[in-house]
């Protein structure tokens, strides 16, 4: 059993960071191969490891983290080379509409810290808007770490926690 949650703790963690793949199959998959696991326990392993891995997003967006050489603006800047084709223009375009309305987002989480608080709660329960936009949104608003850490992780134990227990639940509820 123990083996099973260091397992779930270590996939949430690695998927937070890099998201190859989905760690609600990977539940789902685990309760139903394995129906003795507590479902509150692998609840909170994978609820430990998400926020354990989006706090690293969180910090890198804070500026406290300084991301490789390869993922920073200033590796692109010195390489672009290229003329502008209509398809790159467009591109470009869209880039600098979102990096308006980030700045417009960002510009509201500061005049409202609740509604920052409300939406990244919703975000960790429900994955609306997605919680890793939510993460890096939380560290440029600089939302404190403690509320981050807290919001995060009951969201995110609530979520996994009723995922894994739902197959037992269906299985009781159309047992005939």
């Amino acid at each position: 059993m123990f083996t099973w949650l260091c397992v779930s703790l270590g996939v949430a963690f690695g998927t937070s960071l890099l998201p190859i793949m989905n760690v609600e199959l990977f539940v789902l998959g685990l309760v139903t191969s394995e129906p003795s696991l507590p479902w509150i326990g692998i609840g909170a392993a994978v609820a430990f490891g998400q926020v354990s891995g989006k706090l690293l997003h969180y910090l890198a967006a804070r500026g406290i983290i300084e991301l490789p050489s390869l993922l920073s603006a200033r590796w692109y800047r010195g390489r672009r080379t290229h003329t502008a084709s209509p398809g790159r223009e467009r591109r470009r375009q869209c880039t600098t509409r979102l990096r308006r309305a980030l700045t417009r987002i960002r510009e509201r989480c500061h005049q409202h810290p609740h509604w920052m608080t409300a939406t990244y709660g919703a975000s960790s329960i429900f994955g609306l808007p997605p919680y890793m936009a939510m993460s890096v949104l939380a560290g440029l608003v600089h939302m404190r770490v403690s509320l981050f850490l807290l919001v995060g992780f009951v969201g995110r134990f609530v979520r996994f926690s009723a995922l894994a227990a739902a197959p037992v639940f269906f299985a009781e509820l159309f047992r005939l």
